[in-house]
């Protein structure tokens, strides 16, 4: 099944349906509440659009079975003509942003972050090709993925979705991971959604939610311009972000996303809001809700308050202050995307072709995601020769985060702040498991212990970050919680991951287990873990060889294929790296990085 391109066919479809809808058919079509907040009987009764699962928000057991028969029961309710009205296929919406990671024994990419050091868009493609298919596996028609923020400042929490500092890297990617997520809309693909527009990742001080202060001709430049291959690849659902551009919140903002997205850039899909992103653009929630439509907002995203946002939309209507023409052309615009993707025409979700096949985590997207660790890696220190390990070297692996596979696939996957051990990340390996794979002598202490020089040749300690997302990641100082009034969002209200990009002052035990080791006479490989770079500099001069491993996700054997020489480092900084912890910001590294971007060191040697 091929789903129908001509514009004029589409807009036909969708103004046949729309003569025949009442209001309350159209609103409902506009809103999109979380699973928990939102039974088969409400969409039946409420004509709902969409619904989503929040981080963390599975049925059942978390089997693709459970999400099958869930979204099952949501697409017979929404396809019910009891009520004599027009049936309007549901659109089940998740956040699969490195691979379908809120699903046990899902395939978990690596983040964005370390993507964007691959230099591969080929790459890029087949990983948004595999993710399509797992995805579809569990009955799921969307993903609000890619991420196209240009982060330029370290200390935001959100700094593993974004690809590079660089626009034009970023740009790079957008069309190819959109193409591998939808393709021709046919039988293998998922509708994509570009995000979050715009400025997300320029915000003073990198501050989640925050505050973007640059000029038109910086935001176009830098912000704007990855989304242009996106649209030119006919990505379907964009996305509208919390932050705001120079003291004006994104979700009301109708230059940017009427004037500029629909209007100058020709955006033909529908707009949808963050969660509960209408929320912060007024005290009073029913002005708040105007303001977000009739500046261009399509679709709510509403976690739980979707009754109350669905009655103040009716009222609004009511008394003119959204005009009808307004809601007509939001729900024509879901309308379209929904023929455009074929939405009509595919039967229910447990009859479709890849719910009909076990594909989540399959051995093929597995290797995908082991040929992107491999890619991602950054050798930033090399001394010594010491690399590439053999199997028959001495070795001992210590680190809290050599046997995590929790920890090193970061934030979103299976919780919303993701999770730590073993346990929940079923299928792949942790780096140690690689390691022990490669090296069965191999010794693992976690915290360097068992170090003895007259016992080991050299030691792997795989050390930084915890898992985090959006602003539980933000490092900034616990003066400002509670100042999210100011900028009218409510992740400067949760507590930071800390106050500073040094790593030792955020995790000494990390340097401790280093120097220890080191005291033992025994020279050690250091891998670096985490969402960003970090000031790492006492740990780097501890460290005959040190990788910068970023988040990458299930498949840690492919971070002992590279150490073990079966494949040479290739991977290259897609961010300067900091000297000090004042390198914060893209512009300070520019006048002063330890590592430039696009540094990356090989050994020159294979085995």
């Amino acid at each position: 099944m091929t789903a129908s391109t001509d514009p004029q066919t589409l807009g036909a479809r969708a103004d046949a349906i729309l003569e025949r809808m009442t209001l309350a058919q159209k609103l409902g079509q506009m809103m999109q509440p979380e699973r928990q907040a939102a039974s088969p009987d409400d969409v039946k009764a409420y004509h709902l659009g969409s619904i989503l699962s929040g981080g963390g928000s599975c049925p059942g057991d978390n089997r693709p079975a459970d999400w099958i028969a869930m979204n099952d029961a949501y697409w017979a309710a929404s396809m019910s003509d009891e009520d004599g009205r027009t049936p309007i296929p549901l659109l089940y919406g998740v956040d699969a942003i490195h691979g379908h990671a809120n699903v046990l024994g899902a395939t978990v990419f690596p983040h964005n972050i370390g993507l964007g050091a691959t230099n591969d868009p080929d790459l890029l493609e087949r990983i948004a090709q595999a993710t399509a298919r797992e995805i579809l596996a569990t009955g799921v028609e969307w993903t609000f993925a890619p991420t196209l923020a240009v982060a330029r400042d370290l200390r935001w929490g959100r700094t593993y979705e974004s690809y590079s500092e660089d626009p034009a890297r970023v740009a790079s990617y957008a069309a190819r991971f959109v193409r591998g997520l939808q393709g021709d809309l046919g039988r293998d693909g998922v509708i994509a959604c570009a995000k979050h527009w715009v400025g997300d990742g320029g915000t003073e001080q990198g501050f989640d939610q925050g505050n973007t202060v640059v000029d038109e001709d910086e935001l176009t430049r830098t912000h704007i311009a990855p989304y242009l291959p996106a649209l030119a690849e006919g990505v379907l659902t964009v996305m509208a972000s919390f932050n705001s551009w120079n003291g004006d919140k994104c979700h009301g903002h109708r230059y940017l996303l009427t004037d500029v997205l629909k209007g100058r850039l020709g955006f033909s899909g529908f707009v949808i809001s963050d969660w509960d992103g209408v929320d912060y653009l007024d005290p009073d929630y029913a002005t708040a809700i105007g303001k977000a439509v009739n500046a261009g907002v399509d679709m709510l995203m509403v976690s739980v308050e979707w009754r109350a946002c669905l009655a103040h939309l009716t009222r609004l209507v009511a008394d003119g202050t959204i005009p009808m023409s307004r809601i007509d052309d939001a729900v024509r615009r879901i309308l379209v995307v929904k023929h455009r993707y074929g939405l009509f025409e595919r039967p229910r979700p447990a009859d479709r072709h890849w719910s009909q096949h076990d594909c989540l985590g399959a051995a093929e997207h597995r290797a995908v995601a082991r040929e992107a660790v491999r890619k991602s890696l950054v050798l930033l220190k090399h001394e010594g020769g010491l690399l590439p390990l053999t199997p028959s070297d001495r070795i001992l692996v210590a680190g809290r985060n050599a046997d995590n596979r929790g920890h090193q696939c970061g934030g979103f996957t299976v919780a919303w702040q993701g999770t730590s051990g073993n346990d929940f990340i079923h299928g792949g390996t942790s780096i140690w498991e690689g390691v022990r794979d490669v090296a069965p002598g191999a010794t693992l202490s976690v915290d360097g212990s068992a170090a003895d020089a007259s016992a080991h040749d050299v030691a792997l300690v795989v050390i930084g970050e915890k898992p985090y997302a959006e602003g539980m990641g933000d490092l900034r100082g616990v003066e400002t919680i509670g100042a999210g009034s100011a900028f009218g969002g409510k992740n400067l209200r949760l507590p930071p991951y800390g106050d500073s990009l040094e790593l030792a002052t955020l995790h000494p035990e990390e340097l401790a287990t280093i120097r220890a080791i080191r005291a033992k006479g025994i020279p050690v490989v250091t891998v670096l873990v985490s969402g960003r770079p970090l000031v790492v500099n006492d740990e780097l001069a501890e460290s005959a060889a040190f990788v910068a491993a970023w988040l990458p996700g299930s498949e840690g054997g492919g971070v002992a294929d590279v150490l073990f020489g079966g494949h040479d480092f290739q991977g290259t900084l897609p961010f300067a790296w900091p000297a000090t912890a004042d390198g914060a910001t893209a512009e300070a590294r520019d006048r002063e990085a330890l590592y430039p971007r696009g540094h990356g060191l090989t050994t020159g040697r294979t085995r």
